[in-house]
């Protein structure tokens, strides 16, 4: 799992800061495509791609953690259940949750995470959520 750390961005080259209002272009809806919001700030789309999963905004303020996961599910009964409790467990609140339908035995959720309450860094969570048996993948897409 990857090492997660807080810097100045005074001290970070630009292209990331750039790549950060790329993503807020996208997800605000004032881009609609990648090669729109990266035209917009001003960078290549292979930038873009190159670090788009490695920079996350850092929000002061505690009371709104979020994170943003996508876990492949063996299709078993009970697989997703058993994820919600141990997240349940924890006090994690789920905020949304999309799963595919099962297709060649695994199933896609995407969940969105309340993490204020959880006292554990997001790669020990995907971690912890890993071990359980009917997880064959868990990575994280964005924390906020």
């Amino acid at each position: 799992m990857s090492k997660y750390y807080v810097v100045s961005s005074e001290i970070l080259p630009e292209v990331l800061e750039k790549v950060m209002a790329a993503q807020t272009l996208l997800q605000s809806g004032q881009a609609r495509r990648i090669s729109e919001a990266v035209k917009m700030v001003g960078i290549s789309r292979g930038t873009f791609y190159k670090y788009k999963d490695a920079v996350f905004a850092f929000n002061q303020d505690d009371s709104k953690r979020k994170a943003i996961y996508t876990i492949i599910l063996k299709h078993e009964t009970g697989a997703l259940s058993s994820v919600l409790s141990m997240l349940s467990n924890l006090q994690a609140n789920i905020l949304a949750l999309n799963q595919s339908i099962p297709i060649n035995g695994i199933a896609s959720v995407t969940l969105t995470i309340d993490i204020n309450k959880i006292e554990m860094s997001v790669d020990e969570l995907a971690r912890l959520m890993s071990s359980l048996d009917v997880v064959d993948k868990v990575e994280l897409v964005a924390i906020e």
